[in-house]
Formats: C-alpha cells, sequence, structure tokens
C-alpha cells in the first residue's frame, strides 16, 4: 500500500503495508479514528490497543501504526486486532517518528475526529472518546482538545505530562483554552487538521503539536484543554529518551526552527539558544546542545517564514504569556534563586516548562 500526502509542506509518498485487522476505514461517515503509534513497548501498546476498542458511544476504527517493532511484537499486535473490522494494523518502512506517524496513520481514515492516545497510555474508561466528540460538538471553533493525563499507577496528575503553565495546574480538573496541547492523550477535528496543514514531519519528535496549534489558532482555530477527558499514563522509562541526550536535542533543534518558521528575528533565537546553552551546562547536556544549533541552522535553510498575526499573538498572550509571567521573571526563577543559594540543577520537567514557549 502507498499513500501520497502533503507533509509539512512536503509532498511525498510513504510506503507501509496491511498487517493485520480491516483493510481500511468504513465506506461510509463515521466519527473516530484512534490512532495509535506502535514500537515494541508490547505490554503498554497491547492495553492501549484494548482500551480504544473498548470506547462506547460513537462510531470508532482504530489505527495502529507500527514504526518497526520486533517480530515477535508485530505478531501479538496482529493476534489483537485480527478479524475485527474496527480495527486496522499497518507497518511503515522505516520509522517516521511521531509527527510523521501520525500524518500517515491520521491520513488512514476520514472520521470526523481524529484521537491521538500514546502506546503507553489508556483512557480512563470507555466513555472518554464520546466526550470528546461532544466536546467538538458544541463549539464549532474548536480545533484540538488536549486530555488530562494522571499517572497509570497512582491515578495522580502526570507532572511529566504537564505541558500548560504552572499557575494553571489547580486547574486540571476543569477546562481552558491554551496553545498546545500533550501529545499522550488529545483530539483534532479533521477539518482543523487539514486547514492546519497536518503535523511538519520535519520535526520527527517533540514540539510538533505546539507547531501544529500555532498554525491551527492562525487559521483561526480555538485550542482547548479538557479535564473531564482523562487517559492514564504508564511511562515505561527504560524506552524514554534521555533528557540529557537526543530528547534535549530535538527540544532545542525544533524549537529553534518553529522559532524561525514563525517570524522570531535572529535576536530573539540566539537569546533562546543562550537560555538552553546556559541550561545544557547545568544538567551535562553541552554536547547535545551543540549539536542541536546546526542541526537547527540546516532545517531553517529551506524552510518557509510566516510572521504570525495579531490575533494569533493576543491569543498565545491572553491563554499562554499571562499564565507565566515576563521574560525576566522566568530567568530569575530559573537561575536566580537556585544559582545564590546553590541548589542542585531542576529536572528537566521544570525547565522545559519555564521556556516550553
Amino acid at each position: 500500500m502507498r499513500l501520497t500526502r502533503p507533509d509539512g509542506g512536503v509532498s511525498r509518498a510513504e510506503g507501509f503495508r496491511h498487517v493485520a485487522g480491516a483493510t481500511g476505514a468504513p465506506a461510509g461517515p463515521y466519527d473516530v479514528d484512534i490512532i495509535v503509534l506502535a514500537l515494541n513497548r508490547a505490554e503498554e501498546t497491547l492495553d492501549a490497543i484494548a482500551s480504544a476498542l473498548a470506547q462506547t458511544g460513537c462510531g470508532v476504527h482504530l489505527f495502529v501504526l507500527d514504526q518497526g517493532s520486533a517480530p515477535e511484537t508485530l505478531a501479538r499486535f496482529a493476534q489483537a486486532v485480527a478479524g475485527r473490522q474496527d480495527a486496522t494494523l499497518v507497518a511503515s518502512a522505516r520509522n517516521l517518528g511521531v509527527a510523521g506517524g501520525r500524518n500517515l496513520a491520521s491520513a488512514l481514515g476520514h472520521g470526523r475526529i481524529i484521537i491521538g492516545l500514546d502506546n503507553d497510555a489508556v483512557f480512563a474508561d470507555p466513555g472518554m472518546a464520546a466526550l470528546a466528540l461532544a466536546a467538538f460538538e458544541a463549539s464549532m471553533d474548536l480545533g484540538a482538545i488536549g486530555f488530562r493525563i494522571l499517572a497509570h499507577d497512582t491515578g495522580e496528575e502526570d507532572l511529566s505530562s504537564w505541558g500548560y503553565p504552572d499557575s494553571l495546574l489547580a486547574q486540571a480538573g476543569g477546562a481552558f483554552d491554551a496553545v498546545t496541547f500533550v501529545g499522550a492523550g488529545h483530539a483534532i477535528r479533521r477539518a482543523a487538521w487539514e486547514d492546519a496543514g497536518f503535523y511538519d514531519a520535519a520535526l520527527f519528535f517533540c514540539w510538533e503539536e505546539y507547531d501544529f496549534c500555532l498554525r491551527a489558532i492562525e487559521a483561526g482555530w480555538r485550542i482547548r484543554y479538557q479535564g473531564n477527558i482523562v487517559v492514564r499514563h504508564h511511562v515505561a522509562r527504560e524506552a524514554r529518551v534521555s533528557w540529557n541526550g537526543a530528547r534535549w536535542f530535538y527540544f532545542i533543534r525544533n524549537r529553534l526552527y518553529i522559532g524561525h518558521k514563525t517570524g522570531a528575528s535572529h535576536l530573539a533565537l540566539a537569546a533562546r539558544f543562550a537560555v538552553y546553552l546556559l541550561r545544557g551546562l547545568r544538567q551535562g547536556a553541552l554536547a547535545q546542545t551543540l549539536r542541536a544549533l546546526p542541526a537547527f541552522l540546516r532545517l531553517a535553510a529551506n524552510a518557509p517564514r510566516h510572521t504570525l498575526s495579531a490575533a494569533t499573538l493576543a491569543y498565545l498572550k491572553r491563554n499562554d504569556t499571562n499564565h507565566r509571567g515576563g521574560g525576566l521573571a522566568r530567568l530569575r526563577a530559573e537561575f536566580g534563586a537556585r544559582a545564590l543559594s546553590k541548589a542542585p540543577p531542576p529536572p528537566p520537567r521544570a525547565g522545559i516548562l519555564a521556556w516550553r514557549r
């Protein structure tokens, strides 16, 4: 099977093969596509598949895209969807990353809503997809929803997956407009998905949601966090990318690239990199920090630039910047007090939240 589609503005064909389950989405209209990207993590992924297939209250088709699991693991995934007409397992010819993988999986269906579920997460109960669908039906300008993400084992907030201002953490059980969502559990209106132009596949991993949301907001869509739609996230620590390694590299490279694409000045990008350089020094990731700069420049060389509109900038200020405080306050919080007290560097999440935008 082959599919031709735009990926981040670049038109190309991507190879994949059908492995098990239905050969494709239902012929007629239906409500929701649930997409799961798989790469080993057999037990967690099987739990995610079972959770997706248990959703009720709306028409759902599950697409599982495997991106290089071991043959015996892929066989287990195939067994989980074998003979089903509401689920499809395909395998890509190579690892497309999070951004490219979600592009491919989303393009396989045509449900009105696309729900993304990490392969180490499960829905809190069988009614979550229906709740997401109802939220979109209630607000026609709603482009994407971020779900509440709880720790799988404890049921408490998964703070490592809180991608919003810390000042809003008290509202984790409520709802608020936002400028991004966290990929572990989210939903996108397909009309907004197509309008914004999908994920930029060049990002591969990290910041792809924020980059998509900027384009969706620019196109007139609203992003919302909804704490009544819940997933439980089981962090498979041995499979996660280290914040001192590739994860930190992608974090810096991709954030600078997004800044370049959205019209940030050279001075602003240099200032942002200087902060990342200090952060990298403090957490023992200098090599990855330095490697990210030339990688960003290569990505940016041929990237189109589009200055964000006044309406988008006002949306970002209202729904994110105002909750975080100014840059000077964030610098003081990140470096001043800790430097004076000689306290150890904070865990990666603290720095990520402080400089996420």
